[in-house]
């Protein structure tokens, strides 16, 4: 179709098939569904009609070829103006083979790897039915108490803005209407989700513009500018306002500001939940405050067609706004094809032959391979060949290491770690639970004590279950369970050299565990060949090159603690540890135990020999910085090359150093490599306490590294 007929369908609309084309339900609710979907509940609770329910625009949670062909048919055979329905599901980290985590791709650095997985959960989503995903989430975090840290790629701006470059092109392609392999992608959570207070799921975020601009909406943009289709509203107040009724925030800076013309969609019953906030009397003031927002879907509440067509007769709302919100509905599902093709790229036959297919599983190893990080090591990893090894803890042979928000994986499908290293490793290998996830037993205390004692190397398999991160997995308390740090304190006692793997979706707080190993590796959520990635990495047939994307705490007291932060007024100075009048704790370090962009290597790499190009820079002049890196190990390995910059005197006070570029390179033993930044001043603008984005002349610092702490330093002045 072309705009012109988008619009004549428009004018053919009744007032009530405009409204509910602004309805999204669970398959559960539309007649003619042959499944339930992912979701279910009673009807009687949405309270609408049957004919509201067959005329809605979208639907959420169903997926499969069959179920999807078999709704669409039975939904365009009663469509007076045959307007195809949309299919949209949370495909966050895979469809049916399933990739690390998000926080855990972001760790691996590659924006390569995050579009090939955002590509492969397209084309199986795609062939499956479904036409939009809710991803991807970029919202910022520093908060790892809160469940959903594990959907963001970490606590840096920049990096998340990449990233969600990075997987709106593996998700949407080019060509939505002839490419049926891919999906329409929705940013989320707009805005600044991550920042609830408390690391509380749906809790308050309050914050001044400035912040919210530096921080928080970078990454929102960055989709949006690599051409996302879709935003979703977040739970959150954002000013004291429902991001779902924030006038500000959709209109002003989403619509009129950023001039998004794409849908936006309600979270799931956000609209009605601003009853809850304070927000809204009733339903009917909810609808309003929504579409003069510009709320175009409403998702799982029928605030919108039992209320607006009454809000357009009373003249509260003007028709035009409602007929702002279908075209745009309308014209997503022209960019789809829907139109000529209301199936798509539906195929039964074609789902079996690409669903966990060799290809999709051998890109989710290579995922999980570079997203696990190396925190420690005292000399105990990779394994020797000739040692005997007990292969202890409940995931040692637990299929459980898939993550929230894995759609229609199955952990049955997952690689366990325990078979994957009986199949690599050559020594003597055994392998006992030693306790559950949050419980521990005598006889299994007594079994793992047992094969340590006949062991050369302990190798702890620990972590959190899937259902203690994600939505609704907030975490007062980080660390371990506890049975499983009794296991560790037990098997402690024995001298024996011990390596931990931790599975788990947020930073955790180590302690209990970090000291106590000799080796930790961090295998996050791995997703469906997790187990093979991390024994290749036991053994030493990959090396770990997995760089943290969020810092670990000392203790969960320190949160929120981020590399990126102020100084302040009265500094610590490390070498005065008994000053009391300056910012510190008295019981706890200030820094991370693990700062952003850590990891190790079964290699060492040495940085010399850096070099700023010129002590000035200009909006004409860019200059360059120059750094050595040398693989000073026996092995190849990746090593991610970082720079950093801090503005030292700003009208606005500036972060103790910021991420601006870094370069992934791949070393041979013994071999060098110069790496080359170029600065340019528009990587030095910030926004003002005008909120002007403007960088201002004076000096700065440059820090290049393996991380964010451990850097070589040079200086310029911008004039």
């Amino acid at each position: 179709m072309d705009q012109k007929q988008i619009a004549g369908l428009l004018n053919e609309m009744t007032l009530e098939e405009k409204v509910a084309q602004l309805l999204q339900l669970t398959a559960h609710l539309h007649e003619g569904a042959e499944d339930k979907g992912q979701i279910t509940g009673p009807k009687e609770e949405m309270g609408v009609t049957a004919e509201m329910v067959n005329a809605s625009g979208s639907v959420l949670g169903l997926s499969g070829a069959a179920s999807i062909i078999a709704l669409q048919k039975s939904y365009m055979e009663k469509s007076r103006l045959g307007i195809p329905l949309l299919f949209m599901a949370d495909v966050i980290h895979g469809f049916k083979t399933i990739f690390p985590i998000p926080l855990a791709l972001g760790c691996s650095w590659d924006l390569g790897v995050a579009e090939k997985s955002a590509e492969i959960a397209a084309k199986e989503s795609a062939v499956s039915g479904i036409h939009v995903t809710f991803a991807p989430m970029v919202d910022l975090v520093r908060d790892p108490r809160w469940g959903r840290v594990m959907e963001t790629t970490g606590e840096d701006p920049y990096l998340n803005s990449l990233f969600a470059r990075a997987f709106v092109r593996g998700y949407q392609g080019s060509n939505l209407a002839e490419d049926k392999d891919r999906l329409a992608a929705c940013v989320k959570h707009f805005a600044a989700y991550g920042a609830a207070e408390g690391g509380r799921d749906y809790n308050t975020v309050d914050m001044s513009e400035r912040q919210l601009r530096e921080y928080y909406l970078p990454a929102y943009k960055a989709a949006l500018e690599e051409g996302c289709e879709m935003v979703m509203a977040s739970f959150n107040t954002v000013d004291g306002i429902p991001a779902s009724g924030n006038e500000k925030l959709m209109r002003g800076i989403l619509r009129d500001e950023w001039n998004f013309d794409g849908v936006l969609i309600s979270d799931w019953a956000s609209i009605r939940e601003m009853i809850a906030h304070g927000a809204a009397e009733d339903d009917c003031e909810a609808a309003y405050r929504a579409i003069r927002a510009g709320v175009d879907i409403e998702m799982m509440t029928p605030c919108y067609v039992r209320h607006l067509p009454q809000l357009i007769e009373s003249g509260r709302v003007d028709e035009e706004l409602i007929d702002e919100a279908v075209l745009r509905v309308l014209q997503l599902k022209n960019k789809l094809g829907l139109f000529e093709n209301p199936l798509r790229g539906a195929d039964p036959n074609r789902e079996r032959e690409l669903l966990l297919c060799r290809e999709h599983r051998k890109a989710a190893y290579e995922a999980a391979a570079k997203s696990c990080v190396l925190l420690k090591n005292n000399g105990v990893l990779p394994l020797k060949p000739e040692s005997r090894v007990a292969l202890i803890g409940p995931f040692a042979d637990h299929e459980d290491i898939l993550g929230w928000w894995s759609c229609v994986g199955e952990k049955e499908d997952a690689v366990k770690l325990g078979p994957a290293l009986q199949e690599r490793f050559t020594g003597k290998l055994s392998v006992t639970a030693g306790c559950g996830i949050d419980s521990m037993t005598a006889e299994q205390l007594e079994a793992a004590t047992a094969a340590a004692r006949e062991a050369d190397v302990l190798v702890l398999a620990l972590g959190e279950a899937s259902d203690m991160s994600g939505e609704g997995g907030s975490r007062t308390d980080i660390t371990l369970p506890e049975a499983q740090l009794e296991l560790v304190r037990q098997l402690k006692r024995l001298g024996k050299p011990m390596a931990a793997v931790i599975f788990n979706g947020r930073p955790l707080d180590l302690n209990g565990l970090f000291d106590e190993s000799d080796a930790v590796l961090e295998a996050w959520f791995p997703g469906t060949e997790g187990g093979a990635a991390v024994a290749d990495i036991l053994t030493g047939s990959v090396n770990p090159s997995g760089r943290l994307t969020m810092s670990f705490p000392q203790s969960v007291g320190q949160v929120p603690v981020y590399y990126n932060a102020f100084n302040t007024g009265r500094p610590m100075d490390p070498s005065k540890t008994g000053e009391r009048y300056v910012s510190k704790y008295i019981d706890s370090p200030n820094e991370p135990l693990l700062p952003f962009g850590y990891g190790l290597s079964y290699t060492t790499f040495d940085y010399s020999g850096l070099t700023v190009s010129s002590d000035e820079m200009s909006a004409e002049q860019p200059l360059t910085v120059n750094v050595t890196v040398t693989n000073t190990g026996a092995r190849a390995g990746v090593e991610t090359v970082q720079l950093y910059i801090r503005d030292a005197v700003g009208e606005v006070v500036r972060p103790l150093r910021e991420l601006k570029a870094f370069e992934r390179i791949d070393l041979q033993p013994g071999e060098c490599r110069t790496v080359t930044f170029t600065i340019t001043e528009e990587q030095l603008r910030y926004h003002h306490s005008d909120l002007s984005f403007a960088s201002d002349p004076g000096l700065f610092q440059v820090f290049v590294g393996p991380n964010s702490r451990d850097t070589l330093e040079g200086a310029f002045r911008l004039i």
